[in-house]
């Protein structure tokens, strides 16, 4: 486990269930917090109760999705957290309406688990 992650709150938003489970298992391995959501209802619904240290979200949720949670965060709730956007529906329009709206990062599905730790190292390292 590395101490540079220890404590940091992690909201993971996804609704696919094994590559939740899967992403949870690495990200606590690495001494990472995981809150696991399985869609934007219940990641909205704990944004209001409580900010996490960074999100990492799928663009493609039932109820509100990534992108409407970005815009929410941002607009809404007026935090700079470090929000990493992840979709198999890797099309042009939605990665940059994430990144327009103020996402720090976009991962394509599949993702490298190895992968994700080392964007969130670089972007839980600016804050």
């Amino acid at each position: 486990m590395n101490g540079n992650q220890q404590n940091i709150k992690l909201l993971l938003a996804e609704d696919d269930a094994m590559l939740a489970a899967l992403l949870k298992f690495r990200l606590e391995k690495e001494g990472y917090a995981v809150l696991l959501c399985k869609d934007g209802k219940e990641v909205k619904e704990q944004l209001n109760s409580s900010l996490p240290d960074v999100i990492v979200c799928d663009i493609m949720m039932p109820y509100f999705s990534g992108i409407e949670l970005v815009a929410h965060i941002r607009n809404d709730l007026r935090s700079q957290l470090p929000i990493i956007m992840i979709s198999s529906a890797g099309n042009e329009q939605n990665v940059l309406s994430a990144f327009e709206l103020g996402a720090n990062d976009f991962l394509s599905k599949p993702i490298s688990p190895s992968e994700l730790v080392v964007r969130l190292k670089r972007e839980m390292s600016k804050v």
